[in-house]
């Protein structure tokens, strides 16, 4: 298989970053979009754009995780002036599962996707314990594009997800995940993005873009299509969602 996009990765986490992008290479993973949790990684992908052409796809985020009030309007600041250079918003979103107040999350998440509508870029969302309130945002905010980055949500809100033309992005777990094979399993394969979310570990093994062969057979026995199809239908998926050009 040849042409392959990790349509979520985060590359500057990744140790002998220049090795694991060989290996992707070697496995057909031509392409891989670098996600942004903050100022410091946001950097890091625009100076691996330049230092692997064509094969990192930079985007900028702002993760939930990362947020501290103080850093938000330099933040953001540096997101706008530097997101035209990039393929997508992201990662961005909402967790209620981490200790970070609910408003200001709300706050910097309506903000960044404020910036998102303005230059009509993807958002890459994430999601965790608010989905509900995730879709809802995107949809107000009038994003003609947006990923459910890792969706293993309810299935009502994927049904609005889906209708709205928005995206999901599926990852390893589908090996061990009820909820993440449920999502995958309802949502049609041309509105699928695969992803490995490297460098997180799958049951105790660190990932590495290569690993999207791994993503790409559990979701090919979950729709019961051949791995072949299912490359190529996600890879031109990411292409779209993405604005990319072919490998």
């Amino acid at each position: 298989m040849r042409g392959l996009i990790d349509a979520h990765a985060h590359l500057n986490e990744i140790e002998a970053l220049g090795e694991a992008l060989a290996e992707a290479r070697r496995v057909g993973v031509a392409q891989v979009v670098a996600m942004g949790m903050e100022r410091l990684s946001n950097e890091q992908n625009l100076r691996l754009a330049l230092q692997y052409p064509g094969q990192v796809r930079p985007a900028l985020g702002y993760h939930p995780w990362s947020l501290e009030a103080e850093q938000v309007d330099a933040t953001l600041a540096h997101i706008r002036e530097h997101l035209p250079q990039c393929v997508a918003l992201g990662e961005v979103g909402l967790d209620y599962k981490v200790k970070v107040p609910k408003k200001l999350q709300q706050e910097v998440f309506a903000r960044l996707l404020e910036i998102a509508a303005e230059q009509d870029k993807p958002a890459v969302v994430h999601c965790r314990f608010s989905h509900l309130r995730a879709y809802a945002m995107v949809r107000a905010a009038g994003l003609r594009r947006a990923v459910f980055h890792w969706y293993s949500g309810p299935l009502d809100v994927l049904d609005a997800i889906l209708a709205d033309g928005y995206f999901i992005s599926v990852t390893p777990a589908l090996a061990y995940s009820p909820p993440h094979r449920a999502a995958a399993q309802h949502a049609p394969l041309d509105r699928i993005l695969v992803e490995t979310d490297s460098p997180v570990s799958y049951q105790g093994r660190p990932s590495r873009p290569a690993d999207l062969l791994q993503t790409i057979e559990q979701l090919s026995q979950l729709k019961q299509i051949p791995m072949e199809e299912t490359a190529r239908t996600t890879a031109g998926n990411a292409r779209r969602f993405y604005d990319l050009p072919a490998a």
